[in-house]
């Protein structure tokens, strides 16, 4: 036997720290947060995706009373730039959560479903995608889904060997 050791590196920063890009991407995110339909949970959230041509798209959570019909703000918005913007890669992804009264402490993660469709979009352009998750006391810099999902499952899992 033998043990497999994954390691992960996530960039800790605060909103300040961030260079005007960044801040503006994650600005687009919290913005994003105000258009999100979640009457039941209460917990909106938005994602801002910096696509390779400079443009940004967002999108957010939308539940629905027939559960789990309702779909997370990050496939929202990796699902609208994929069929709007099919040839342009997304660079950064920026996500911002808040509940009824302010937007949460500390980042929270992408959902498991949310980081496979993120994994797809990164194996679709062979590229990683950088995530950047709020907190308003700081922010977590990932460099690729990869950091977030290891061991993935994609297509090469299927292949003959």
């Amino acid at each position: 036997m033998k043990d497999l050791t994954i390691t992960s590196i996530i960039k800790v920063y605060t909103f300040d720290e961030l260079n005007k890009t960044d801040q503006d991407l994650m600005t687009s995110a919290m913005d994003a947060t105000t258009r999100s339909y979640a009457p039941y949970s209460k917990f909106s959230v938005g994602a801002a995706a910096l696509l390779a041509n400079g443009m940004v798209v967002t999108g957010t959570n939308q539940e629905n009373a027939a559960y789990p019909s309702g779909l997370c703000a990050e496939r929202t918005t990796l699902f609208y730039a994929n069929s709007q913007y099919p040839d342009q890669p997304v660079l950064t992804l920026a996500i911002a959560a808040r509940t009824e009264k302010d937007f949460i402490d500390l980042p929270i993660p992408p959902c498991g479903a949310c980081r496979q469709v993120i994994l797809e979009t990164e194996k679709r352009y062979k590229q990683p995608i950088r995530i950047l998750l709020y907190g308003k006391k700081e922010i977590y810099e990932v460099k690729s889904i990869c950091d977030l999902l290891p061991l993935s499952f994609d297509a090469s899992a299927m292949k003959e060997q």
